[in-house]
């Protein structure tokens, strides 16, 4: 929980008011306690790179071609209330278009709601709201809002949790189910929703590991000895948006598309589905959530209640959908979560044209990427000679790829980027298999028990004159590596904090790697340089990779991004420049043999030449030969 006391910081609010992209405005000066908003930098995650955000559009992108696939399907899941055979009749929605409908809110502890009678938990009540209008309101845009602010329940205080009752019933019924002739189950349409939201704090114990000294706040050290290193807080964000789905589709039961069918709620009896109702807290975002403690006193609500359009409805419903990922564990939503907030974001604050020309883009790349790996694949595979390749910058790509994945590991990153990493790793360890002969010794033993692998240079490699540039290049690249690594290493073990040395090494090469790792890809360049070729590149693949590279100089510069990435992005272009300048200059050699074992000229038409001349030269009378 955040921390108490002096600690605790003001948010300015206007009422409470909060504009829709979570932020705090300020009128009239009311102010509204956020205990615990500055936490400790160690303890907030790292901001999503482009990728994610990228990603998350294009997952949605497909959430939404799913159910639009769905719905083209037609029926998918039986009603097990029909016999078999009977055929399954349309329904309708029991509030009809232009019905006049009451509103009534209620707040409590409870998750059940049955104390009616509570004038203290009726938040809101609003009389003779049209169904399906859309032209009333303060706005004229059918919305209307409500903003108090509670009084916060001790439990609450405590991590107990607050509901919200939503009642929508037809002008002139009531709710509550024990006033006889003021209830009616067809006319009224009740929705829960929990308002809290617990959310896991992480205390990460980092120290100096030389001098044992840390810099996080000794409030927070307390909590994580008592609490643990992983605590459960009750959090709040003061907008929601209760909406009414104006739809009149014919349902029919059991029909219902996912994620849908989670809203759509039948009558067991008539067979028709009550309103939909629908909290939408999308735009809320993470960040702007704040924890419920002893410090605060009043807990700001604001409730808008709008019609919502059944398209807008599927849209913010497909983004909610979290059912392909059910195996994913808790950990993995709340880092979900927070990279949603980056999508909201860009979709918020960008450019619309700039936003549509980043999702294009961002689809080319992912075109671009697929080409990219299915070249390399076939390059790697169908090579015959190792003859111009770098074998060397291989076994490090493997070493710099295993640094990768135990750095995420050990920091816990989001599943995905874990998976994809380990695939890339992989390939790797495969590649290592074409450029180098890889056996089971069996007879020499690890602790005569494990076989022992035994990796041999091909022949290709060693007879050839590129083993000799490649060891020279390396020989070369450690006297500027060597230095480099050590300065990084004294700085990181100085000057950074980490959970122990098993982190500090790994956390000591991901960053070398990152800073310096651009310095590998030139040992290829240097026997280039030597062999005065690069008939032996696989360009396809390294092509691919370019206009992926131009593509990430793109989204450096139109997202928010670290400057060593951005600085890493244009390095990257450096180095390819310098292959095509070497292209450029090294022209092709009709007769070298390529990657794939062939050459530009027709050894076919050239054999039978020589052949013809050679019988030419046999017939030839005898006179004619010794003129020649």
């Amino acid at each position: 929980m955040a921390t108490q006391g002096n600690e605790s910081t003001k948010a300015s609010a206007s009422n409470g008011e909060v504009s829709s992209n979570g932020t705090p405005a300020t009128t009239d000066g009311q102010t509204v306690q956020t205990a615990g908003n500055a936490q400790d930098p160690q303890q907030q995650q790292q901001a999503p790179n482009a990728w994610q955000v990228i990603k998350g559009v294009l997952f949605r992108i497909f959430i939404i071609w799913a159910i639009s696939s769905w719905f083209r399907r037609g029926p998918s899941t039986p009603d097990p209330n029909t016999p078999a055979g009977a055929p399954r009749l349309p329904s309708r929605n029991l509030f009809p278009k232009d019905t006049l409908m009451d509103l009534y809110v209620f707040i409590s502890q409870e998750e059940v709601f049955s104390d009616f009678n509570n004038t203290d938990a009726l938040f809101w009540f609003h009389r003779d709201l049209v169904y399906g209008d859309w032209t009333t309101g303060e706005d004229g845009d059918g919305c209307y809002q409500q903003y108090k602010e509670l009084d916060i329940p001790e439990k609450v205080q405590q991590n107990g949790s607050l509901y919200i009752h939503v009642y929508f019933t037809k002008s002139g019924f009531h709710p509550d189910p024990k006033r006889k002739g003021q209830y009616r189950r067809l006319a009224t349409v009740h929705s829960t929703k929990m308002l809290n939201k617990f959310k896991r704090r992480k205390f990460l114990k980092t120290k100096n590991l030389l001098t044992g000294e840390t810099e996080a706040d000794p409030e927070m050290i307390k909590r994580a000895e008592s609490h643990g290193p992983v605590e459960i807080i009750s959090h709040w964000h003061p907008n929601l948006t209760i909406n009414m789905v104006d739809d009149h589709t014919a349902w029919v039961k059991g029909s219902v598309p996912p994620p849908l069918d989670q809203y759509v709620k039948f009558d067991a009896v008539s067979g028709d589905y009550y309103p939909i109702v629908y909290f939408n807290d999308y735009w809320n975002l993470q960040k702007d959530y704040y924890p419920i403690n002893e410090t605060l006193t009043k807990l700001p609500l604001r409730l808008n209640y709008c019609p919502l359009s059944l398209w807008r409805w599927q849209l913010y419903a497909a983004q909610n959908a979290r059912s392909p990922w059910n195996f994913l564990p808790e950990d993995t939503y709340e880092q979900s979560d927070e990279d949603q907030d980056s999508v909201k974001v860009a979709l918020l604050e960008t450019n619309p044209y700039l936003l549509g020309l980043t999702i294009v883009v961002s689809i080319v790349h992912s075109i671009f990427e697929f080409l990219a790996f299915k070249n390399d694949i076939q390059f790697w595979n169908s090579r015959q000679s190792l003859e111009g390749l770098s074998v060397r910058s291989i076994i490090f790509g493997v070493f710099q790829s295993l640094v990768v994945l135990l750095y995420i590991l050990d920091n816990e990153t989001n599943f995905v980027v874990q998976v994809s990493v380990f695939i890339g790793l992989l390939i790797d360890l495969w590649k290592i298999t074409k450029v180098m002969d890889v056996r089971l010794d069996r007879e020499n033993k690890i602790a005569g028990v494990i076989p022992r692998l035994v990796f041999k240079d091909k022949s290709t490699y060693v007879e050839s004159s590129t083993k000799i540039y490649d060891d020279m290049a390396f020989k070369y690249l450690s006297w500027l590596l060597y230095p480099l690594f050590g300065c990084y290493a004294v700085y990181s073990l100085l000057y950074v904090e980490h959970k122990g040395w098993y982190s500090w090494v790994l956390s000591m090469l991901y960053g070398f790697l990152l800073t310096f790792g651009f310095i590998t890809m030139t040992p290829q360049l240097f026997i280039n340089y030597k062999m005065k070729s690069v008939a032996h590149l696989p360009w396809r693949m390294l092509t691919y990779k370019a206009l992926n590279t131009f593509i990430d100089d793109l989204f450096a510069f139109v997202i928010k991004m670290p400057m060593m990435y951005r600085i890493g992005c244009l390095r990257d272009d450096v180095v390819f420049f310098i292959y095509l300048y070497q292209r450029w200059i090294y022209r092709v050699d009709p007769n070298r043999v390529n990657e794939f074992g062939t050459s530009g000229v027709d050894h076919t038409q050239n054999s039978t030449a020589e052949a013809a001349n050679a019988v030419a030269v046999i017939n030839k009378p005898e006179e004619e030969k010794k003129n020649d």
